[in-house]
């Protein structure tokens, strides 16, 4: 099973293709196989998606997963929790020594 994963082009999220349009969420990806070039290049153009690559997957539990760690921490969001990060903005944010 190959599965289509990409960046949301205005936001920058991390979305699936579900055979329509890009989702959020990796339960609603498709098998694209055969069709992952003629489908990234398609939804590229249309400047819906930057960086859309295929991957494998298998399904587990009826939901797709996909095969490689990397892509499944993509699946699952951010590592560390998004309150505990500095932010440009943060006084805090440049007074780190290293």
């Amino acid at each position: 099973m190959r599965i289509l994963t990409g960046n949301d082009l205005r936001s920058g999220a991390v979305v699936w293709w579900t055979g329509t349009y890009w989702s959020l969420h990796v339960e609603d990806a498709v098998d694209v196989t055969g069709e992952e070039d003629r489908v990234i290049g398609r939804e590229e153009a249309a400047r819906r998606v930057n960086a859309a690559y295929a991957i494998d997957a298998e399904i587990a539990d009826g939901t797709p997963r996909p095969a490689h760690i990397k892509d499944r921490i993509r699946a699952l969001g951010p590592t560390v929790r998004p309150d505990l990060t500095l932010k440009p903005a943060d006084p805090a944010a440049g007074s780190w020594v290293i």
